[in-house]
């Protein structure tokens, strides 16, 4: 049985609108996400590690996987569940190496090509997009929905698909063949980030119920 990842979240501290990441977080689990990963782009390694402990603890409470974005010395350090590496961070056969064998590795893979290879380098899943337009990310390469079936189509990893995802569109991800869709300011950027997260969870689930009787 694989990971849970209906319902990724990935929290960037820089947009979250200045609220505290951690009662973002919070408000995210309650509302029913199956997966949280850190995501640090600027500011002190000490900050991001003592936000990283205190959304372990988080994250434990809930009984939900926590994961670091590209660094795999942190992930180390604060023994998290795994890691999200990007093409250009340490290959996941390395990571692998480093993590050990329960780690939960996933790869950002735009083509079927990255897919395989991604594969073969013993990722456990993939983050797909951008699926849709989205401000989370500079200048990010659009594959749209179709871009989105044809790496499901070329991969035995469970999918998720990122970039530009909302409870109005996540339905149209899960019929494309991903397992789960990964949020950035759907959740982190919302009003009410519990309703947020409940919305995409619902959809989501909708979605998969719907596969699953066709």
């Amino acid at each position: 049985m694989g990971p849970d990842l209906r319902v990724y979240l990935v929290l960037d501290p820089d947009l979250t609108l200045g609220r505290p990441p951690l009662e973002i977080a919070e408000a995210a689990l309650r509302g029913g996400i199956t997966m949280l990963q850190l995501r640090w782009k600027s500011g002190p390694l000490r900050e991001m590690l003592q936000l990283g402990e205190a959304l372990q603890k988080l994250c434990q409470r809930y009984g939900v996987p926590f994961l670091i974005n590209d660094r795999v010395d942190v992930a180390l350090a604060l023994r998290a569940d795994g890691v999200h590496l990007g093409q250009e961070d340490l290959p996941p056969e390395v990571a692998r190496r480093l993590l050990g064998p329960r780690a939960l590795i996933g790869v950002s893979a735009r083509t079927p090509d990255q897919a395989r290879a991604a594969e073969a380098a013993g990722a456990d899943y993939l983050g797909t997009g951008s699926v849709f337009p989205t401000s989370s990310k500079a200048n990010p390469i659009l594959i749209g929905l179709e871009g989105l079936a044809v790496v499901v189509r070329s991969t035995r990893l469970p999918v998720v698909a990122i970039g530009g995802v909302s409870p109005e569109n996540a339905a149209a991800c899960i019929r494309a063949g991903a397992v789960g869709v990964a949020v950035i300011s759907a959740i982190t950027q919302a009003p009410d980030p519990e309703a947020a997260a409940r919305a995409l969870r619902q959809a989501v689930d909708q979605a998969l119920a719907g596969n699953d009787r066709q």
